[in-house]
């Protein structure tokens, strides 16, 4: 074990406010990120959990999130299956109604606004969600019956069995689900008989986006490359992990959110070096004797250095450790409270790479204290 590790593990209280300040400016950053994606995810949740290994959509969407048209003309759907390799094309419908509830004695009616998605509730179906349970499913099988995610139940006013109105006609809540919150606005699903019975189907020859599946889905990219290059503009293939990393992207270039996360960032580098660096410069002059007795023994102020910046370099391991305990836990309560969280793999990068460079810092930073560390000071 290296005298830094020891060092560390021995006097562990003395750097406790150095790894705390690591761990809490990247759980302000990762805290942030996994919302955003959250939303994004909680959003296109029945495309990602979807049976499809492809997606077309309209050649102007950069993504499922943006501001551009998401139809598409009734034509397309034939052509997809052209493609020897597609097996089966469904539209995906989604609109919007207004949902009023039917309010039990001495409570108050609640009025709102919800987004709506069709499923096609035959078994196997490429549009039915894979996490659906089979009550579900056959919920949807009758007219009239929607189900949306048990944490939308108070913002509806609404429980299993309840009566609401979607859109001026009647509807039965008849399943509840979970992992389908929506942090923005409630989501309610629906079979497409359904969506039709309440005039929100498909209209004026457009169609939603399709979704796709096929005979072998390993060959997804190259199905995806063919049909665009068959295309000719008028549509868009996208394979469902690209495009999902196309929501997420697309969500974390908004301004508003850019600022935020920028801020963020600049804050977490801040108040990491500012405290890291204290901490480190106070730990090293409480322990100053003991540097100074190494220096009477020989060992150089180049060695001393290199056993600060190790020893700063374990104190930003041990920071990493405390962030992911930290993040771990607000995961933990945001999924207690319906509010999904996501954490992409390029800022969980960023985030290790941005606590390591500043307990690197730090560690740099507290250096000019070893000049204090004279074997002369032992005989004072």
């Amino acid at each position: 074990m290296s005298l830094a590790l020891a060092t560390l593990i021995y006097e562990w209280r003395r750097y406790t406010a150095a790894m705390v300040a690591l761990a809490f400016s990247g759980l302000l950053i990762l805290a942030q990120v996994g919302m955003f994606t959250g939303i994004v995810r909680a959003a296109t949740a029945s495309i990602d959990r979807s049976r499809a290994d492809l997606i077309i959509l309209s050649p102007k969407n950069e993504s499922m999130v943006d501001s551009g048209p998401t139809s598409l003309p009734d034509r397309i759907l034939p052509q997809i299956y052209l493609n020897p390799q597609v097996v089966e094309v469904q539209s995906l419908g989604g609109s919007g109604a207004r949902w009023v509830n039917s309010p039990e004695p001495g409570k108050k009616a609640v009025t709102t606004y919800v987004n709506t998605f069709d499923v096609d509730p035959r078994q196997g179906s490429v549009t039915l969600p894979t996490d659906f349970p089979e009550s579900i499913r056959l919920a949807l099988l009758e007219p009239y019956a929607v189900v949306f995610d048990k944490t939308a139940e108070a913002t509806l006013g609404a429980h299993l069995g309840s009566v609401a109105t979607l859109k001026d006609k009647t509807v039965r809540v008849r399943g509840i689900l979970e992992n389908y919150a929506n942090v923005n606005q409630p989501t309610v699903y629906m079979s497409r008989d359904t969506m039709r019975l309440l005039g929100m189907g498909p209209k004026g020859g457009k169609t939603g986006p399709l979704m796709v599946r096929l005979r072998d889905p390993a060959q997804a990219q190259a199905v995806v490359d063919q049909l665009n290059a068959a295309s000719h503009g008028a549509y868009k293939a996208w394979t469902r992990e690209a495009l999902s990393k196309a929501n997420e992207n697309s969500l974390m270039k908004e301004q508003i959110i850019g600022i935020f996360l920028g801020f963020s960032l600049f804050l977490g580098v801040l108040i990491g070096i500012g405290i890291t660096s204290q901490t480190l410069r106070g730990a090293i002059l409480a322990s100053i004797k003991e540097f100074a007795s190494l220096r009477a023994l020989g060992v150089s102020m180049g060695s001393l250095s290199l056993i600060v910046l190790e020893l700063s370099l374990w104190v930003g391991v041990a920071g990493l450790i405390a962030t992911a305990a930290f993040t771990f836990g607000v995961y933990l309560l945001a999924k207690n409270a319906g509010m999904p969280m996501g954490f992409p793999i390029p800022w969980v990068v960023t985030v290790t790479v941005m606590l390591v460079l500043i307990s690197i810092l730090s560690g740099l930073f507290s250096l000019g204290v070893l000049k204090k560390s004279q074997p002369a000071d032992l005989l004072r």
